[in-house]
């Protein structure tokens, strides 16, 4: 692998120089594997020589029959040799613009990416991944295995080939959808497309872990939090039906398979093939082999101590938050309800323990098997709870869940929230007897599964009747309207109590999100309500009601009860915090976040950019690299990570004049908010700054952006100096 890594350098140095730049796309940490194993921050061409030297420094001499025991040392460092070659062979490829996204291959992920992935990881959604590499013997025997792990929710990698053939290619054929939403991320057909599966897990460790490569210490905890953290093994998989005309392991596999152990990732086959059971510096360096085909997934669980919760759902597809972000095409629907074709809602009501019958549903109007295939039909989703502890204010909590609910069926396509919902039943999904009914029994489960100390009954009313859905809807939108008055209006002065959320210490063992009525969690997923009822459901779960105790400062958002729970939660690195302020002890960050808040010096004011924007920003940083500045629970004043709703609240940066400060914004951002934002701004007298919000269409540059500024008398330019 090293040689072909050095014939690849030496090709490409001879064709651009060795001082073309060479870089992985929307990432601010170089080429990730050498920046873990070298603490080199790889730019140029030329760059890459030393990497290949050191690669060679680490090539031991192992024996020829592969006998590894009873030490590893060498076996480890020529698997390290061999992430260098693989990440120098890759990231090539980008520069000979052969990495392009064609087919099915993704190649390398961006930081965007990884952080939008965050949050299942920390929530327990995505409690491990798996990397396969290899094929099996049938088409079935592929869909069989992807959907078990698609069933307990670890995250697949896919790289590499048996004798010329990929799993990936195997799903393809039967039209299995292959992405970061289905849990499935094909990366490329080479083996050393398995290098992006460990540069994501290299990445993972110091984007949420906060660990900043360079040293022999900084490198070995990197790998310890990937050992304790991140719950990964590798499936390397030899069954071919012309099995015996090649190497079904072969030998760059075995390779490959050495760097992974590094990471504390075990690797198990289907293949017999040498064995490595011993414990040294990790828990997990093993390789096991000849495991049949049918035991391998729980094998892989239990060698890496993976918690996996599997939901038992009486409804006849596969579940599992795999198959959340699957969706239906119009020539694989059997039949759909709303979006643009016919009307549909969902409202999820109180009431009285009386008044329930708990399982009990019922469908009013036509079922699937009296539908006709390839029609819209009208829905109404009418689900009434009860429980001695439920709150009216707990509604729209266990409503918003309904979407991932219905989501988690395979076959079944969910979009939307209140009444403006769009589902799609698959044609495969209808011939296994999926029905109306079975959205009743997940949603059934799911509410008992969830919600079991605030709900004690459940009943469901589907109506599929198109007079009666008009009817009903008619009370819906009375009653959404009822609830954004009472919650909209609710202030951070309303409450004597705020909500902590520590989900992510998982991944960022300082980070504490304090979340208020008035500013979401950063990641976008918790509001003050959510957090609310997350803890009357498990009080010893993430989030926890903290007293404010005496304000400190009202104006930038400080009170004493906040930062004593701050300083014990992050570990004694945190003494105090202002939710109003980015420029004074702003909240820290774990990695999660949606969008990034920063100065902008010549300008007076603040950017803010959303992670899906990878092109520059005013300040000379993508995304990416502000990113690297802010996450892993560090507290920069100046950059904060935010939630998306939490631009349009009142208490947006105010203790430096909020949304007045706010000059610049990426056009994608300012348009999905756009709509929420006018209308706060227009309720504060601000009704001509929206326009005067600069995008990247209007100015990369500050010297453009003061000049755009300048142009519309933005009120930034007028205000007293940030700093």
């Amino acid at each position: 692998m090293v040689d072909r890594a050095s014939e690849a350098l030496e090709t490409a140095v001879k064709k651009y120089g060795k001082e073309s730049i060479v870089a992985y796309p929307n990432t601010a940490y170089f080429l990730p594997i050498m920046y873990l194993f070298l603490g080199q921050k790889v730019k140029q061409l030329g760059d890459l020589e030393s990497s290949l030297q050191e690669a060679r420094s680490l090539l031991g001499t192992i024996p020829a029959e592969k006998t590894w025991l009873p030490y590893l040392g060498e076996t480890l460092d020529s698997g390290v040799a061999t992430l260098i070659a693989e990440e120098i062979i890759e990231s090539l490829k980008y520069l000979n613009g052969a990495a392009s996204v064609d087919d099915i291959w993704l190649g390398f992920s961006g930081d965007n990416i990884l952080r939008s992935q965050g949050i299942k990881l920390v929530d327990g959604r995505m409690p491990g991944f798996a990397a396969i590499v290899g094929c099996t013997e049938t088409n079935a025997q592929a869909v069989k295995l992807v959907r078990e792990l698609q069933e307990k929710n670890i995250l697949v990698f896919i790289a590499g080939n048996t004798n010329g053939r990929s799993i990936a290619e195997q799903l393809a054929e039967e039209r299995i959808e292959m992405n970061w939403d289905t849990f499935l991320v094909p990366f490329g057909k080479d083996i050393t497309a398995a290098i992006h599966a460990l540069n994501f897990a290299a990445r993972s460790a110091m984007t949420f872990g906060g660990i900043e490569a360079g040293s022999a210490k900084a490198t070995r905890e990197i790998l310890m939090y990937n050992n304790d953290r991140v719950h990964a093994f590798v499936m390397a998989l030899g069954s071919d039906k012309d099995a015996g005309k090649d190497q079904l392991i072969t030998d760059e596999k075995y390779a490959t398979a050495a760097g992974a152990i590094n990471f504390g990732f075990p690797v198990i086959s289907d293949v017999n093939i040498p064995e490595i059971l011993p414990t040294g510096i990790c828990n997990f360096e093993h390789v096991i082999s000849g495991i049949k085909l049918d035991e391998i997934i729980g094998r892989a669980i239990e060698l890496r101590d993976l918690t996996v919760k599997v939901e038992n759902i009486p409804i006849p597809v596969p579940y599992g938050a795999g198959f959340e972000g699957e969706r239906v095409r119009k020539e694989d629907m059997y039949v759909q309800f709303g979006g643009k074709f016919s009307e549909a809602f969902e409202l999820l009501r109180m009431k009285p323990l009386s008044e329930v019958e708990d399982g009990k549903i019922e469908i009013i109007g036509p079922e699937i098997d009296e539908m006709k295939e390839g029609e819209a039909y009208p829905l109404a989703m009418m689900v009434e709870v009860a429980g001695r502890e439920f709150q009216e204010d707990f509604e729209t909590v266990l409503e918003r869940r309904m979407h991932e609910f219905i989501s988690c069926a395979n076959g079944i396509f969910h979009m939307g929230q209140r009444a403006i919902i769009w589902l799609r039943i698959s044609k495969d999904a209808q011939s296994k007897g999926f029905t109306v009914r079975d959205f009743g029994e997940i949603i059934l489960a799911r509410m008992h599964n969830e919600f079991s100390t605030i709900v004690d009954r459940v009943q469901i009313k589907f109506y599929t009747d198109a007079a009666k859905v008009e009817e009903l809807h008619k009370i819906a939108r009375e009653v959404y309207a009822d609830r954004d008055d009472r919650i909209g209006g609710m202030t951070d002065e309303d409450v004597d109590q705020f909500y902590s959320c520590t989900l992510c210490q998982s991944y960022a063992p300082n980070h504490v999100c304090i979340i208020t009525p008035e500013r979401l969690g950063l990641c976008g997923a918790y509001t003050w309500l959510d957090s609310k009822a997350s803890y009357q459901i498990n009080k010893h779960g993430p989030n926890e009601p903290v007293n404010k105790g005496n304000s400190i400062d009202p104006i930038k958002g400080q009170w004493d009860g906040i930062n004593s729970y701050i300083k014990v939660k992050s570990n004694n690195t945190l003494a105090k915090f202002n939710a109003y302020s980015i420029m004074e002890d702003p909240m820290t960050s774990c990695g999660c976040f949606e969008c990034i808040a920063a100065i902008v010096p010549e300008a007076n004011g603040i950017m803010i950019v959303d992670r899906d924007f990878t092109g520059m920003t005013p300040i000379g940083m993508t995304f990416s690299t502000l990113a690297g500045q802010v996450g892993g629970g560090l507290q920069v004043p100046g950059f904060i990570g935010i939630g998306k709703l939490y631009i349009s609240s009142n208490k947006f940066i105010s203790a430096e004049g909020g949304h007045q400060r706010i000059v610049w914004m990426s056009k994608q951002l300012k348009d999905e908010i756009g709509p929420r934002l006018e209308e706060r701004l227009k309720s504060n007298g601000l009704t001509d700054l929206f326009e005067k919000i600069a995008t990247e269409e209007d100015a990369e540059e500050p010297d453009e952006l003061v000049t755009f500024l300048e142009k519309v008398s933005h009120p930034a330019l007028e205000m007293d100096e940030m700093f």
